[in-house]
């Protein structure tokens, strides 16, 4: 049986699995249901300074996008760090990592960009016998503007100049939570290796406006008539995360820096995919929020049945193994070439397939009088919009075409040899260098 233990930054926990940092980590009677349920490891809410706590709206705090079934796709949240006092968090912390010591427990904090409030707090946390911290560089709002979360998130010298701050502070690992609302992530990333992280995490939420109320013509969710962008999350971000997990795995200044992966991960798939692209673990929010924390349970045994199927037993043979697969679009085979084939038993005569190909693609798809549809070969550049679009599995599939046959659309023959842009005739650069 695969073996799911996992050591993220010299933290170990029982299973990849970890809640992220959020509502669901706040108190001690979340955390104590999240550990018993199956969950490996929770960061809890981000702790903020001693004094009076920070004050979060009295109402609605969420807005949503759902998919046509009402599905939840993704969730904007106006929430701010934890609004309890430090030191009953603190308590908390203690007795649920007293009772749970295989589990891990991490602290995300979040204060003022001022070295001695780093070090004054980091301290006290570790007393907990937490086992490491996030710095939490990342939530775009309400924090943000009091020069807190992705304000420092976005200027890589202050996550570097604050990342060392912390280092000095504490011999525990310190994780580096990463905003997405940045043009390159790389930077942020890259500074935080140099102020020496632990490890990275990602994404934190993407700022944003999920609605508006046509009504009051407010964005949602509405707080007395007015609205505000909020971080976005949920399984429509997963494409943005994933993203950003494989730059930071495949760029030679980052690579083999522990990433911990955040993003609309749903089910164990959605942890693989992460896992294949250089995260070391995953953190998990939406999912939780959605369905409860029992939904742990299906993500575990879905990774361990899948591991076990294709003969892995441990995380270690999943780690990063997509990664080398991972290039640029000018390093892509430009003689691999496929076309569309239907499976016409398979097919139930929609006509998806056919309005989205001759409305707005390439007019590769023929349709008779009784609805039969077929692909022209000499029209299709096997864009996979139709295979897409389709609404049953594998009715329609792409069959890449052998070489030394003929592609009917060019009128060339497949040739066998790799050819890339770099070396393409049409290239401008290619040719002046030659």
């Amino acid at each position: 049986m695969a073996d799911l233990n996992s050591t993220f930054c010299g933290i170990k926990s029982p299973n990849p699995f970890w809640l992220a940092s959020a509502p669901p980590t706040d108190k001690e009677y979340n955390v104590r249901r999240a550990f018993d349920a199956g969950w490996g490891g929770v960061v809890w809410k981000t702790l903020g300074m001693d004094g009076p706590p920070v004050v979060n709206v009295n109402g609605p705090r969420y807005g949503a996008i759902w998919g046509a079934d009402r599905r939840l796709l993704g969730l904007n949240n106006i929430e701010l760090i934890t609004d309890r006092p430090l030191d009953v968090n603190l308590q908390e912390m203690t007795r649920v990592k007293r009772d749970y010591p295989d589990r891990a427990l991490i602290a995300s904090v979040m204060v003022p960009c001022e070295e001695q409030a780093w070090k004054e707090i980091l301290p006290k946390i570790a007393d907990t016998g937490c086992d490491g911290f996030e710095l939490n560089f990342g939530c775009p709002h309400g924090m943000a503007e009091r020069g807190m979360g992705s304000a420092v998130g976005q200027v890589p010298e202050y996550i570097e100049m604050v990342t060392r701050w912390c280092k000095e502070a504490t011999d525990l690992p310190v994780i580096v939570k990463l905003t997405p609302n940045v043009t390159n992530i790389l930077y942020p990333a890259e500074a935080a290796k140099k102020g020496g992280a632990d490890g990275v995490s990602l994404i934190n939420t993407i700022n944003s406006i999920t609605s508006v109320n046509l009504d009051t013509m407010s964005p949602e969710p509405m707080i007395d008539g007015k609205g505000t962008h909020g971080g976005y999350c949920g399984p429509a971000v997963k494409p943005i995360a994933l993203n950003m997990v494989a730059e930071i795995a495949r760029n030679a200044e980052t690579r083999g820096l522990p990433i911990s992966g955040i993003g609309g991960i749903t089910t164990w798939r959605d942890a693989a995919e992460f896992l294949a692209l250089g995260a070391g673990n995953v953190q998990v929010c939406t999912a939780a929020m959605t369905y409860g924390f029992k939904v742990v349970q299906e993500m575990i045994s879905g990774l361990s049945q899948w591991m076990d199927e294709q003969g892995h037993a441990s995380l270690d043979e999943i780690v990063g193994r997509a990664v080398p697969n991972v290039t640029d679009w000018q390093y892509l085979n430009l003689n691999y070439v496929t076309k569309a084939r239907i499976d016409q038993d398979l097919c139930i005569k929609c006509g998806r397939c056919y309005a989205a190909c001759e409305d707005t693609s390439h007019q590769a798809i023929s349709m008779s009088p009784e609805r039969v549809f077929d692909v022209k070969d000499d029209e299709c550049v096997a864009c996979n919009l139709c295979v897409n679009v389709c609404p049953v599995e594998n009715c329609i599939t792409m069959e890449t075409l052998e070489p030394g046959s003929m592609d009917e659309r060019t009128g060339k023959v497949v040739e066998e040899a790799f050819a890339d842009w770099t070396t393409h005739p049409n290239n401008p650069s290619a040719t002046a260098a030659e």
